[in-house]
């Protein structure tokens, strides 16, 4: 497979199928995605990878707090004006409008308007499950590596997401999973001194559900690159 196609079939799925992965297949994403560069070849991931029980207790709880109103708040600031919770974030410029394009595509395809807060709350809940995704990957990192290692890990975040297509599987990157990062702790005290960054949900794609159906658009290249000669 190109990585052209790669990257054109990827998309964060929202179905999965009930089938379970192998974990061989797992491992051998990882193995190949720990070639991914980083600074010195420092190599900032940590990875818990969940299935069965591990990942259906975990996944409980994140969605419990969710709907019992519990403020999400990450380990780092994932958002504008170091905010921690999106609910916080005064998004602006075109960020503002490419988030706004990406909800309403997504709520008009599974039919959900501005009015209807359960099914909007039961489609975010959701995110928590991880989508009912076989398997669930948590990533981790030290709190004493500095911004060069978040730039790092995304390199390897997307290493994984291309190595899933390539394998025949789907995945989902989700900062939804780090929303909680103390619950994530208290399910994992391995990981009790690590900054929870985000999670991944990894399955087969559940092709006949709808919301699957749903793609998101991209800017035009003149609005991202400047060309200098």
């Amino acid at each position: 497979m190109r990585v052209e196609d790669a990257l054109f079939i990827r998309k964060s799925t929202r179905a999965f199928l009930k089938d379970p992965v192998d974990m061989s297949i797992i491992t051998n994403i990882l193995e190949q995605a720990k070639l991914s560069p980083s600074g010195d070849n420092h190599q900032p991931w940590q990875v818990a990878v969940l299935t069965g029980k591990a990942k259906d207790n975990l996944c409980s709880k994140l969605e419990e707090a969710f709907r019992s109103g519990k403020e999400p708040a990450m380990d780092y600031e994932y958002y504008p004006q170091n905010k921690k919770s999106e609910k916080e974030t005064k998004w602006f410029s075109s960020y503002k409008e490419n988030r706004k394009a990406c909800g309403l595509a997504l709520y008009s395809q599974l039919g959900i308007t501005r009015e209807m807060k359960k099914e909007k709350d039961d489609l975010y809940a959701k995110n928590y499950r991880g989508f009912d995704a076989p398997v669930i990957l948590i990533f981790f990192i030290d709190k004493d590596l500095g911004k060069g290692s978040y730039v790092d890990y995304g390199i390897f975040l997307q290493s994984i997401m291309l190595l899933t297509v390539e394998k025949g599987l789907a995945s989902c990157p989700q900062g939804s999973l780090g929303e909680y990062a103390d619950i994530v702790r208290q399910e994992l005290p391995e990981y009790k001194d690590k900054i929870v960054l985000c999670g991944m949900s990894i399955g087969y794609e559940d092709d006949a559900n709808v919301i699957n159906k749903y793609r998101t658009g991209r800017q035009d290249i003149n609005n991202i690159v400047k060309y200098y000669d």
